[in-house]
């Protein structure tokens, strides 16, 4: 069995060690129950399976949107892009306004505009696991927008630098 971390200095250890490991950032849509767009800042976004296609991401269970996540059928996620950074934190706020000044596209969960991608999905399932649930959605819509992508790693928004592309080739 796992070992449990609590608020501590271990917690905080394990956070930061987690936090080596650079995510993209995304913003989760969903509508409640009275069709108002919900949303969180996510880097948990992950895709499972091509056939179907499949993606996931997990949400905290102290989360505020938490019912409204795991009962919603659909969901949106919006890859961000390098230049939305403030919409990043302004989807982690609880409490904010958070669709101020947006035009929503009117079709279920809304895309957030800008973004690198975005992933309109059915909820294929929900996976209860520890303090959290992940939920995996079938996609049914998305496109990409060749823009930078905003990367997180340790704690903080960090940028690609232009032209650090590497290949390799297999070696002989």
């Amino acid at each position: 069995m796992g070992q449990a971390l609590n608020n501590g200095e271990k917690a905080r250890q394990y956070r930061n060690a987690l936090g080596q490991f650079p995510t993209g950032v995304a913003i989760v849509t969903a509508l409640d129950d009275n069709s108002q767009p919900v949303g969180v800042t996510i880097n948990s976004f992950n895709s499972i399976s091509m056939s179907p296609a499949l993606v996931s991401w997990s949400i905290d269970h102290r989360a505020a949107s938490y019912g409204i996540f795991t009962s919603a059928k659909s969901f949106t996620v919006t890859v961000l892009a390098e230049s939305q950074a403030d919409l990043a934190m302004r989807f982690a706020t609880r409490g904010a306004d958070k669709f101020r000044d947006m035009d929503m596209d009117g079709v279920g969960a809304p895309i957030i505009p800008g973004g690198c991608a975005w992933f309109k999905c059915d909820r294929y399932r929900s996976i209860p696991l520890g303090d959290h649930t992940m939920l995996v959605g079938r996609v049914t819509r998305f496109a990409r927008n060749p823009v930078s992508p905003l990367i997180f790693h340790a704690g903080q928004f960090q940028h690609l630098a232009p032209g650090t592309i590497l290949t390799t080739q297999a070696a002989a």
